[in-house]
């Protein structure tokens, strides 16, 4: 009968540990820069960014650079690799 007692108010317990009614924060689009649209650009040597005009502000991050740490969801960021290949291409 105690073990009954002792798993019911483990169970009662943990129950009111549940979030009730937390309200859904709208996380922001990761697409807001257009980095998806972009993605074509992968493989690619960086001199192509040369050709290129963006209506948002961009960032190209070098291997060991160092980056500022703050997120600006308009800005369009081109990672390189060793070689000045586009790697990657984010917002932020």
């Amino acid at each position: 009968m105690k073990m009954v007692f002792l798993a019911g108010a483990m169970m009662a317990t943990l129950a009111a540990c549940e979030p009730m009614g937390v309200p859904v924060v709208d996380q922001p689009n990761p697409n807001q820069c257009g980095a998806y649209d972009l993605q074509y650009l992968v493989g690619s040597p960086d001199t192509v960014l040369q050709t290129m005009r963006f209506n948002k502000p961009v960032r190209i991050i070098k291997p060991g650079m160092a980056v500022t740490m703050d997120y600006n969801p308009d800005r369009i960021n081109f990672d390189l690799d060793r070689y000045n290949m586009i790697s990657r291409v984010t917002c932020g």
